[in-house]
């Protein structure tokens, strides 16, 4: 595995636009995708020919059966951070580093309590009086890794 700026875990995405768009970050700012099973749609050579990601081989990506795995795969040497609308600490009291690792669950039904434990859990600030529950997840993945990237200083 490479030194990537930032590690992208998914846990068991859904919505196979909402990972095209999230690869196609990945593969413009250098950060490592890493999915874990199960997801709901393939990322068999055919069904990613047929979805157009031309970009799909230029993709440092890992597929994962579990939690477990993934965090044994990066390991505990970098800071961890799960999304998540359910709590308070804002990501942008965070200071990132070179490595760390966001983390984002189902676009369903986020992350895990179980997870969330496990991590440092924070939220994209958003109104409190919002008609909408959350962010759609690659949305929220892009503003996530440009804040981590702005700070790193690795675009510039």
């Amino acid at each position: 595995m490479n030194n990537p700026s930032l590690h992208i875990v998914l846990v068991e995405p859904e919505i196979p636009p909402n990972t095209g768009n999230i690869a196609r970050l990945c593969g413009c700012t250098g950060c490592t995708l890493h999915l874990v099973h199960p997801l709901g749609f393939d990322v068999d050579e055919k069904a990613v020919r047929r979805a157009g990601l031309d970009y799909w081989q230029h993709l440092d990506i890992h597929h994962h059966q579990n939690w477990q795995e993934v965090r044994q795969f990066i390991g505990e040497e970098c800071n961890w951070y799960g999304l998540s609308s359910k709590v308070k600490t804002s990501f942008w009291d965070v200071t990132y580093s070179s490595g760390d690792v966001l983390v984002f669950g189902p676009e369903t039904r986020g992350l895990s309590e179980i997870i969330l434990n496990d991590i440092n859990p924070v939220t994209i600030p958003m109104r409190d009086d919002a008609a909408v529950r959350s962010l759609n997840l690659s949305n929220a993945c892009s503003i996530a890794v440009f804040e981590a990237l702005r700070q790193l200083k690795t675009l510039d």
